[in-house]
């Protein structure tokens, strides 16, 4: 190799090339924002989500556990505690996702459904298309600094 060769990564780069290198970096750390989407089984959204908060999905799991029971109560309660037995942890996990979520809607204060909320700051309501949310609140952020 020519001692004057200069490696191609040490090569000095255009003033244009740090600009352009800063704008991509601001562009995917915008993309990147915390998606996160509220809803119920009734009010499907559409798209991709960081996390998926469905509010009824205890309720869900609660039905399912008591589908079928006899009116002996003593009877149900052992059927049921026979289904929580054989779900073993996944269906524990499940129950205490469906819990965990509705705690976290609460706590971002989500009030109807469907929510599309975005860093835990920001909300759009009714909406059920995760991109066109993301879109809107994108161009209220560059209005409101």
């Amino acid at each position: 190799m020519d001692s004057r060769a200069v490696p191609h990564a040490a090569r000095a780069r255009p003033a244009w090339f740090a600009a352009g290198v800063a704008i991509l970096v601001l562009a995917t750390r915008a993309a990147a924002a915390e998606v996160w989407v509220v809803t119920d089984s009734h009010h499907p959204v559409l798209g991709q989500a960081d996390r998926h908060l469905i509010l009824d999905a205890g309720a869900v799991l609660e039905a399912e556990l008591a589908a079928s029971l006899p009116a002996d109560q003593e009877r149900a309660s052992a059927i049921v505690r026979q289904r929580l037995k054989q779900g073993g942890t996944e269906l524990q996990r499940r129950i205490g996702a469906a819990y965990q979520g509705i705690a976290d809607a609460w706590s971002l204060g989500v009030t109807k459904v469907p929510a599309i909320v975005v860093d835990r700051r920001y909300v759009v309501y009714g909406e059920t298309d995760v991109a066109r949310a993301v879109a809107r609140i994108d161009q209220y952020r560059k209005t409101q600094p």
